[in-house]
């Protein structure tokens, strides 16, 4: 089984399916059509699938003429129609891991997954999970579900975890200049996943098992909220302090070694920071160990929508406003700067908490001009983004869009709350937060 799949990857007739057509698994299927290798993107939301088809983009930095240049290839095409499933010699699994209200991992979009995978599942295949989770998901969730089709794993398909590292519209580093960690459950599967995934990125980091790789991306994303978490506690000892945190960022960064520069803002926002910590704090419990440290610096940064509402009342308490009643315009929707990416982002929670203190808010965000369905805030589905003027007692910015760092905020003449150091000059009507 192993030499036939590396001779038909090395001769470029390897069929390869993803399951998500998401800011990881478009990316996917792109770089495979790009190398010469046939992929189908498999995804449960038609208009996706409709949207490719028609050689439309509806993420931003994946342009149409891409997605044209793919479709045009005949070797990409999306479907609805897991059937198909039996077609590709590998599935790529790239599906949502949110988290429930118990900050508990959500597993359904694995199960069912998995689920509509395995009637269609054939001898000589290989499956990959990519989706961010816990260690041993792979192993206790997926493999079992797999051989309720009657074959078994590294038997009769393999099964690795290759645990994604996209950074949405990142100038510097892409799905393919990104190493790829890659782990399976025996090593005919290892050689066959590391050799698919060598033919797309710069570099492959083979590890001895799924638990590992799936581990990689939890520490990776841990190390982040961490520090993170620290620079939005030190931000706020600083600014009582009245020092400016991010002056202290850009001299300490100056030191050539010992430090990495990490940034403050409104709470944490995209799909792994906010999350992944949590997928290990939560597994750790059933092998009795309380990761402390991990809670603690989820707790902080969970904090920060509370410590900038605290601020805009702060600022229109100084100009003689209530916080009730106010019109508010908050700047940036997406969780970072230049994207539409708004999965998780904190301006939803700015809203949703200025709003229940009696607040009218309104949006701008050029990159995001209608919000679309969320899980955690569907009361904003349809909302537009409108334009900035000063027709507001007060502006909030809470992301550092590129269009928004050559606006003159003085000029506007009412208080603006800055979470992102976006305003340079000097005015008492500038709040830091």
């Amino acid at each position: 089984m192993k030499t036939a799949l590396l001779k038909k990857i090395q001769d470029k007739t390897f069929a390869v399916g993803v399951v998500g057509l998401g800011y990881v698994g478009l990316p996917l299927n792109l770089c495979f059509v790009e190398k010469g290798f046939s992929s189908v993107g498999f995804d449960i939301d038609s208009k996706k699938v409709d949207s490719l088809l028609a050689k439309r983009s509806y993420i931003k930095h994946i342009s149409a003429e891409r997605i044209a240049k793919a479709i045009d290839s005949t070797l990409f095409t999306a479907t609805t129609d897991f059937s198909k499933i039996g077609t590709c010699d590998a599935v790529l699994i790239a599906v949502p891991t949110p988290l429930n209200k118990n900050r508990e991992p959500e597993m359904e979009y694995i199960v069912s997954t998995c689920e509509s995978i395995y009637p269609y599942l054939r001898k000589g295949q290989l499956i990959v999970l990519e989706s961010t989770t816990y260690p041993g998901t792979t192993v206790e969730v997926m493999i079992p579900i797999l051989e309720k089709s009657g074959l078994k794993a590294d038997k009769d398909f393999f099964v690795a975890f290759s645990p994604e590292r996209e950074d949405p519209n990142n100038p510097n580093y892409t799905t393919e200049t990104i190493p790829k960690v890659v782990g399976a459950t025996s090593p005919d599967g290892l050689a066959v996943a590391d050799a698919l995934y060598s033919q797309i990125v710069i570099r492959t980091v083979p590890v001895s098992s799924t638990q590992v790789a799936e581990a990689t991306k939890l520490m990776e994303n841990i190390f982040r909220s961490v520090n993170i978490a620290l620079v939005n506690e030190l931000k706020v000892t600083f600014m009582k302090m009245g020092i400016d945190i991010w002056e202290v960022i850009e001299a300490a960064k100056t030191k050539p070694f010992g430090f990495m520069p990490f940034y403050p803002g409104p709470g944490l926002g995209g799909h792994c920071i906010p999350i992944d910590p949590f997928y290990l704090t939560w597994k750790a419990r059933e092998f009795g160990v309380n990761t402390r440290f991990i809670e603690l610096a989820g707790e902080i940064n969970t904090s920060m929508p509370d410590f900038v509402i605290q601020r805009v009342m702060e600022a229109l308490n100084e100009n003689g406003k209530p916080l009730k009643g106010s019109k508010i315009l908050l700047l940036g929707l997406a969780y970072k700067a230049n994207v539409d990416d708004d999965r998780e982002s904190p301006s939803y929670f700015l809203m949703e908490k200025l709003e229940a203190k009696g607040a009218t808010v309104e949006y701008n965000d050029p990159h995001v001009p209608v919000i679309r369905p969320t899980r955690e805030h569907p009361q904003f589905i349809g909302k537009k983004s409108v334009e900035i003027s000063n027709q507001y007692d007060l502006i909030l910015i809470s992301t550092a869009h590129n269009e928004y760092s050559s606006i003159d905020f003085a000029k506007l003449s009412i208080p603006v709350v800055d979470t992102r150091n976006v305003v340079k000059t000097a005015s008492p009507l500038i709040y830091k937060a």
